[in-house]
């Protein structure tokens, strides 16, 4: 009680010293307790400074990263999200945070496996999470804002079906929105998407309130299509968001976690997601055993502090295939996980965590100038050959679009190489390509009447259906 008491008196003879006067204002004001907040953890970072050590010569296949500071919620996720951001491969790292100090060491590669050699990516790393780093603290409470208004952001989420990305691309490009940045998510027959639009003229981000009404009516149609039991929510918004960690929110909050009777994943697929509670420490250990895949741990540890769990304790393993990773953890009211249910939920929240971003079906990578309507182009293309996109990243960089598809049959069988053949002599050879071991692929397919029936049921759906817009096939 006595240091609690010591660290206010200082605290406020620091806002005298550089508010002055004016802290009485302050202290008078609405804002009060927020400025109080900012300033509190203003002097205690400056009593603290966070310091970041980068090692390149005592491990001998990797950088070491150690970063200690001032502890708070949501700090592991902020330096686990710089690091995931630059596609470093965390093959290990150990994490401690008991009582008011951070201690977390990673070892970390770039994605050929080597250490970390490149100035840029050093002097990064030291900027974002060092001494010098300037998280702003709107920004800390809410990781990963970045406030901006060049683009519009919009966010989709509904139940998934074969054709809803191109679907929902041709909506936009009839609207005359081209999508500069996106990414999109399905799992457990939900979709999500985060979606960056500007206007097609202009190339800013689109203002007027009727026209971005007509949008969210529009996208909000085609996300309900005829399934009326499941809600679909559409949010225009100006500003960047961290896209990633933002799917994770809004597939958490439609409760994408809950098991239904259509499983993406078989048994020996599924991961291994386990919490007990360890009664001296007060503690609940989660432990988690899964294929390794990149930015994992960037999965888990956002989803537990969405959850608004606390990593006190942790260890993760990812040197080879399979991925290991402990914590102990408790609850931010102090408290270990309270009954069964709850241990149900945090296991199955988990799991859906690990899953979302399972590559599901072949990988197919798109390099060309960008233009108004390439993302709808190429995804009715893909419906009208009966494929699904599972998960997409679409950016565009200097005019250049650079867009990921995964796809599978939307029937369920392998994929027909033949007709990838023809995806690819229809959009250019060099311009789409298929990516990875196409293991997806079926050189000698069976017809069947299901297939063709489905086939045919794909290519011939359209827009004139909802009443939006023309048909674009």
């Amino acid at each position: 009680m006595i240091g609690q008491l010591f660290i206010f008196i200082f605290c406020l003879l620091y806002l005298l010293h550089t508010h002055g006067s004016g802290i009485f204002f302050v202290i008078a004001s609405v804002s009060y307790s927020q400025t109080m907040d900012d300033e509190y953890e203003k002097f205690i970072r400056r009593m603290n400074p966070p310091r970041v050590v980068i090692d390149n010569e005592s491990c001998k296949n990797a950088t070491v990263i150690q970063v200690d500071s001032a502890n708070k919620h949501g700090i592991l996720l902020e330096v686990v999200q710089v690091l995931t951001d630059l596609n470093l491969i965390i093959t290990k790292a150990y994490i401690c945070s008991d009582g008011g100090w951070f201690m977390d060491v990673f070892k970390v590669t770039d994605q050929d496996g080597n250490k970390i050699t490149d100035e840029g990516v050093l002097d990064y790393i030291q900027k974002s999470l060092g001494p010098d780093s300037c998280f702003a603290s709107s920004m800390r409470r809410s990781v990963g804002v970045v406030p901006g208004m060049d683009h519009t952001s919009i966010e989709l989420i509904g139940s998934d079906r074969p054709g809803l990305l191109s679907e929902v691309s041709a909506v936009l490009t009839h609207l005359k929105c081209n999508v500069v940045n996106a990414e999109v998510w399905t799992h457990n027959t939900r979709a999500a998407a985060v979606m960056q639009v500007t206007d097609k003229e202009t190339g800013a981000a689109i203002t007027d309130p009727e026209r971005l009404a007509m949008i969210k009516q529009l996208l909000c149609n085609v996300l309900k299509g005829s399934n009326k039991s499941r809600e679909a929510k559409t949010v225009v918004s100006h500003g960047v968001t961290h896209t990633e960690r933002r799917l994770h929110q809004m597939m958490f909050a439609d409760r994408d976690y809950e098991r239904t009777g259509h499983e993406t994943l078989n048994e020996r697929e599924r991961p291994n997601v386990n919490v007990v509670n360890w009664c001296d420490k007060d503690y609940s250990v989660v432990t988690i055993r899964c294929k390794d895949r990149p930015k994992l741990l960037f999965d888990i540890i956002c989803t537990l502090t969405d959850m608004q769990y606390v990593v006190f304790h942790g260890n993760v393993d990812a040197e080879g295939p399979e991925a290991h990773q402990e914590y102990c953890v408790r609850h931010v009211d102090g408290s270990s996980v309270k009954s069964d249910a709850e241990r149900q939920r945090v296991i199955q929240c988990l799991e859906a965590a690990i899953e979302r971003r399972v590559s599901e079906g072949l990988k197919l990578e798109l390099c060309t100038t960008d233009r108004v309507g390439l993302l709808s182009d190429v995804t009715r293309i893909f419906r009208e050959n009966s494929l699904t996109v599972t998960r997409a990243e679409v950016s565009t960089r200097a005019g250049k679009a650079s867009n990921t598809f995964y796809v599978s049959d939307a029937s369920g069988y392998p994929i027909d190489g033949k007709i990838i053949d023809s995806i690819r002599q229809t959009i250019g050879q060099t311009i789409l390509r298929v990516k990875g071991c196409p293991e997806e692929l079926n050189q000698t397919p069976q017809e069947s009447p299901t297939r063709f029936l489905f086939g045919g049921l794909f290519k011939s759906r359209s827009f004139v259906n909802f009443g939006l817009v023309r048909s674009y096939s």
